[in-house]
């Protein structure tokens, strides 16, 4: 029998024991974890539709840089390119007629060529040849590229007036239609 109590009472230790533990470790986490309003406010960069877009600078062409967060308030096409594209060169009509059609209502495109894949001459070559007048970025050393996990040209990032990321559209050419119905969703909502 004493061998039963024994059992009963080792038992009912291990029980306290593993209790114990994980009120222990639950209070550790509690006390140690950072709120997330203490770190990105709650947005996380990333290349991500749901995400804040992370935040860069580049070069233009022609001299002077742009940021993207000082473009909070607008609504962003990030695109990005290179000259040796087709899709790229197929698509850049429609980016630039939507461009010149919306740009009085908030909407801003960044062009980043993907320098470091093509050449700045063929870059200006390629603006000049199809009438682009919207900012064009020079990604040097592909930071960008990186920071926005490039996996084929082009690729598009629609952000809204918060900075966030609310569509992806990897590969292209993206239809006229495509562009218009995803850059008039963004520029009726309110900031």
């Amino acid at each position: 029998m004493t061998s039963l109590s024994s059992l009963i009472q080792d038992r009912v230790r291990w029980l306290g024991l593993t209790v114990l533990l994980i009120v222990v470790g639950a209070g550790w986490i509690w006390h140690s974890s950072i709120p997330t309003s203490a770190t990105t406010g709650g947005l996380i960069p990333s290349p991500r539709e749901g995400f804040l877009a992370p935040d860069f600078t580049l070069d233009l062409v022609g001299g002077g840089q742009v940021t993207l967060s000082a473009l909070r308030g607008d609504v962003v096409l990030i695109n990005l390119w290179a000259s040796w594209c087709p899709p790229c060169r197929a698509e850049m009509p429609a980016i630039q007629q939507l461009y010149e059609a919306n740009r009085e209502r908030g909407f801003e495109v960044l062009a980043i060529n993907m320098t470091y894949q093509d050449s700045e001459t063929a870059a200006v070559e390629f603006a000049q040849d199809l009438g682009l007048d919207f900012p064009i970025l020079l990604d040097r050393e592909g930071l960008v590229g990186n920071q926005y996990q490039l996996r084929s040209l082009p690729t598009s990032f629609f952000v809204d007036r918060g900075g966030v990321i609310r569509q992806v559209i990897l590969g292209g050419p993206m239809s006229e239609v495509t562009l218009r119905t995803a850059i008039e969703t963004l520029l009726e909502e309110e900031s």
